[in-house]
């Protein structure tokens, strides 16, 4: 940042040796530091205020008494102006190493990663590796390539029965093309377990916790069931989205592409069939369905964030899952905040906080893995 020597050009002023372009620069100054505050010490602005009034007090003689007074009433305001850049100075400071401090803890974003449990209890850490042949055994080839496993069968008949289960912590997310052929998204803190033999036996059921997305492959004789902690999707070959983690007060279905007809378990009610841009909301009032903005329900598979329309506890909770951290709300904190836009996940927790800060309305201040939340 180029520094404005105030000082050198009050001394040019008092001297009667300014140049009309300088005395533009003097005429306009406030304006300049409005635009862009400059950084200066208690100590420059102490020299800078005792040059003013040595300049006034040389220049001070009768027989120029208009000429004086004009640069009397100009140093003044001058020195006005330079007490009010120190005040707005320190007070921007404050305000920014105040941030600085709030956020000193940043935290790195999520990665691909995740574990996958086999049937005899072997558990596989994935990470984002280039390519990697994990098992041939039980019939099944298991492969894994750039934040991608994919199960393909040898081509030996006997597919030995088990489940397996594909999990992420928090931070992670993974793609997984599953023994049918579909394939599916895992978010943060999620998991997917599901049948060896998906894609040989006339039913195929997967189970979900958490959140994933879901391209199934089209096959009207054997329809795919995704069951999760408190409903049923039936589908034949479509695209959608599932959310639903313990923490959540619902499970929401949203259809992108095709249909799927959702039906809560444990219950008499038939349940309701999805077109696409729909969304299902399931509590335990019931099912219930709206129209969605289906590129923001599956935001976290494109890595990023979209604030808009969603309930502030639900997005700081998405945020809480992602950047492995705990939210801690001030108790007379007001969870009504209306937040809005778009922001890649792959920014550090510092870049997101900042940003949903930007709307004035909310505060935050990392500690750690704890990130505490203020109006």
């Amino acid at each position: 940042m180029k520094q404005l020597n105030l000082q050198q050009l009050i001394d040019k002023y008092s001297n009667g040796t300014c140049s009309p372009e300088e005395l533009e620069v003097v005429e306009n100054l406030y304006l300049q530091w409005k635009v862009q505050p400059q950084e200066i010490s208690e100590t420059e602005l102490a020299s800078v205020k005792a040059e003013v009034w040595s300049g006034v007090s040389k220049e001070f003689k009768p027989v120029h008494v208009v000429s004086i007074w004009k640069k009397i009433g100009l140093a003044a305001a001058i020195l006005i102006f330079i007490f009010s850049v120190g005040i707005l100075l320190v007070k921007w400071g404050s305000d920014h190493d105040a941030q600085i401090n709030r956020y000193a803890n940043d935290v790195p974003p999520g990665h691909k990663g995740a574990t996958l449990t086999l049937a005899d209890g072997r558990k596989i850490k994935l990470a984002n590796v280039a390519y990697e042949v994990l098992d041939r055994s039980s019939g099944l080839n298991i492969k894994a390539a750039n934040g991608k496993i994919i199960y393909t069968y040898s081509g030996n008949n006997e597919i030995t029965k088990g489940t397996h289960t594909l999990s992420t912590g928090e931070g992670e997310t993974y793609q997984i093309i599953l023994p049918d052929g579909s394939l599916a998204w895992l978010n943060a803190a999620s998991s997917l377990t599901f049948s060896t033999q998906l894609g040989k036996s006339p039913l195929r059921k997967v189970f979900l916790r958490g959140e994933g997305y879901f391209e199934v492959k089209k096959d009207k004789s054997r329809p795919f069931f995704v069951e999760s902690k408190a409903q049923r999707v039936e589908v034949l070959g479509t695209h959608f989205n599932v959310r639903s983690y313990n923490d959540d007060n619902s499970t929401k279905t949203t259809l992108i592409e095709g249909t799927v007809h959702v039906s809560p378990l444990n219950s008499t009610n038939k349940g309701i069939t999805l077109k696409p841009n729909q969304q299902a909301v399931n509590t335990k009032d019931g099912i219930s369905s709206k129209l969605v903005d289906v590129s923001e329900v599956v935001d976290w598979k494109n890595d990023g964030f979209a604030f808009n329309g969603e309930n502030f506890d639900e997005s700081m909770r998405r945020i809480g899952r992602w950047y492995q951290v705990e939210i801690i709300y001030d108790p007379h904190f007001s969870k009504d905040v209306e937040i809005g836009g778009f922001i890649s996940r792959t920014n550090s927790l510092a870049t997101v906080l900042k940003f949903i800060e930007s709307t004035g309305k909310v505060h935050f201040k990392i500690e750690g893995r704890r990130v505490f939340v203020t109006n």
